[in-house]
C-alpha cells in the first residue's frame, strides 16, 4: 500500500529536524542554556527552570494505550488546532494545493489552509447534515491537488457521526491521492469507540484525538496525531521541538491514571445522560424549532428568534454559541451539555424567553 509520506511536501520529504537538547536526568545540565536555579513555588517534578522533554515517552506511552495503539502511532500535539496546522502545513504547497472540508463543521480547518495558502473545496453535508461520502470522493478525485480531506465525527456543530465502514470506503478511493483525517475530539461521547483500530489498514488515515473534552484537560492543552508510525516520525520532525509545556504533561499524566480514567468515564456517562434529558425538555419549549440528535457533549438547536434567545440566556450569565450567521444554520445555537444544576439554570433563562414572548403577543 502507498504510504502517506509520498504526499507530503515534496522539500519536507528528507527535511532535517532541528536537533532539541536531552531531556537526561540525573545530570549536570550544562549544554541546554537552562538557569540554573528554579523558584521556591515551583513543585514540578523537573523544575520549570529547564526545558520540557521534547519526546515525553510516559505520556506517550499513556495515550497509546488509552487509544490502544502503538506509542510509535501517537504524536502529542497542544490540541488539536496546533495537530491541524501542522497537517495542513506539512501537506499543502501554498498557492497550490488544498484541503477539502464539509460544512457546516470545525472552522479551524479552513483556518489553517488559510493561514497556509492552500485552497479550500467546500463539499457540503447533505440536508440532513448526513456526510455525502459520494460527493466528497468525485471532489477528491477530481483534482490533483487536494492533499488533506478533514472530516469530523461526531461532527461539531452538527453532532452526528460517520460510520467507520464510509470513512474505510473513503480511505481506500483516496488512497494514494488524499489523506483523510478524521477529528474525533467528541468521540468518547459517541456509541462508538472510533477508527483507532482500523489504522494499520488504513494508511492514508489519520485521527485526531484530544483530552480537552471528556477526559477535562482543555486548559492543558495535550491533543493527539494518531497516524502510521513513519508519518508520525514524519511530522515530529517538522513539529517545534519542545511542543509541550512540563505542567501540561503532568497534568496529563495525572489524568490518565487508572483511577482518573474510570472517573472520568462515569462522569462522561453522566453528560450522554443528561444530553438526552435537556434535549427532550429543551424540544417540548414553544420558542425551540429543533434539536438534532448528538453524540458529543453539546446539541445544536434551532430557536424561532435566536438572537433573543442569545440575550436571554446572556441575561442570566449564560453563554451559548451562536451559529445562526452560518449558512444552513439560521437560528442555531450550539449549546454545551453542563451539570444538572447548569442546565436547569439554561431551562429557566429559556422557559422566561416563552413567556415574555405569549406576553408580547397577549398585549
Amino acid at each position: 500500500m502507498t504510504s502517506s509520506i509520498e504526499l507530503l511536501r515534496p522539500e519536507l520529504r528528507e527535511f532535517v529536524a532541528y536537533a532539541a537538547g536531552s531531556p537526561r536526568r540525573g545530570v549536570l545540565r550544562l549544554h541546554a542554556n537552562e538557569s540554573s536555579w528554579r523558584a521556591a513555588w515551583d513543585e514540578t517534578d523537573d523544575g520549570l527552570n529547564r526545558y520540557p522533554d521534547p519526546r515525553p515517552a510516559a505520556l506517550l506511552e499513556a495515550l497509546a494505550a488509552l487509544y490502544s495503539v502503538p506509542a510509535e502511532a501517537v504524536l502529542a500535539t497542544r490540541g488539536s488546532d496546533d495537530a491541524i496546522d501542522l497537517l495542513v502545513r506539512a501537506f499543502c504547497r501554498a498557492g497550490e494545493d488544498a484541503v477539502l472540508v464539509c460544512p457546516p463543521t470545525f472552522g479551524m480547518y479552513s483556518v489553517a489552509a488559510r493561514l497556509q495558502g492552500a485552497a479550500i473545496v467546500e463539499v457540503p453535508l447533505k440536508r440532513d447534515f448526513a456526510l455525502d461520502a459520494p460527493a466528497v470522493a468525485t471532489a477528491a478525485t477530481g483534482r490533483s491537488n487536494v492533499k488533506l480531506v478533514f472530516l469530523c465525527s461526531p461532527n461539531n456543530p452538527t453532532g452526528n457521526t460517520i460510520a467507520p465502514a464510509t470513512v474505510a470506503r473513503l480511505c481506500r478511493t483516496l488512497q494514494g491521492r488524499s489523506v483523510v483525517v478524521v477529528d474525533e475530539a467528541y468521540i468518547e461521547f459517541a456509541a462508538f469507540e472510533g477508527l483507532a483500530s482500523r489504522l494499520a489498514a488504513l494508511p492514508n488515515l489519520v485521527l485526531l484525538r484530544t483530552l480537552s473534552k471528556a477526559w477535562g484537560l482543555a486548559g492543558a492543552r495535550i491533543g493527539a496525531i494518531l497516524a502510521a508510525p513513519e508519518l508520525v516520525t514524519a511530522l515530529r520532525g517538522l513539529a517545534p521541538p519542545y511542543p509541550l509545556p512540563s505542567l501540561a504533561v503532568e497534568a496529563a499524566l495525572r489524568r490518565l491514571q487508572p483511577a482518573e480514567l474510570a472517573g472520568a468515564r462515569r462522569r462522561t456517562a453522566g453528560v450522554v445522560r443528561r444530553r438526552e434529558q435537556l434535549a427532550a425538555t429543551l424540544r417540548s419549549l414553544p420558542e425551540v424549532k429543533r434539536v438534532w440528535p448528538s453524540e458529543g457533549n453539546f446539541l445544536l438547536v434551532r430557536f424561532a428568534d435566536a438572537s433573543r434567545a442569545m440575550s436571554a440566556c446572556e441575561a442570566a450569565g449564560i453563554l451559548v454559541r451562536d451559529f445562526s450567521s452560518q449558512p444552513r444554520l439560521r437560528g442555531c445555537l450550539r449549546i454545551t451539555v453542563g451539570t444538572a444544576a447548569e442546565n436547569r439554570r439554561l431551562l429557566r433563562a429559556l422557559g422566561r424567553l416563552g413567556g415574555a414572548t405569549r406576553g408580547r403577543a397577549n398585549g
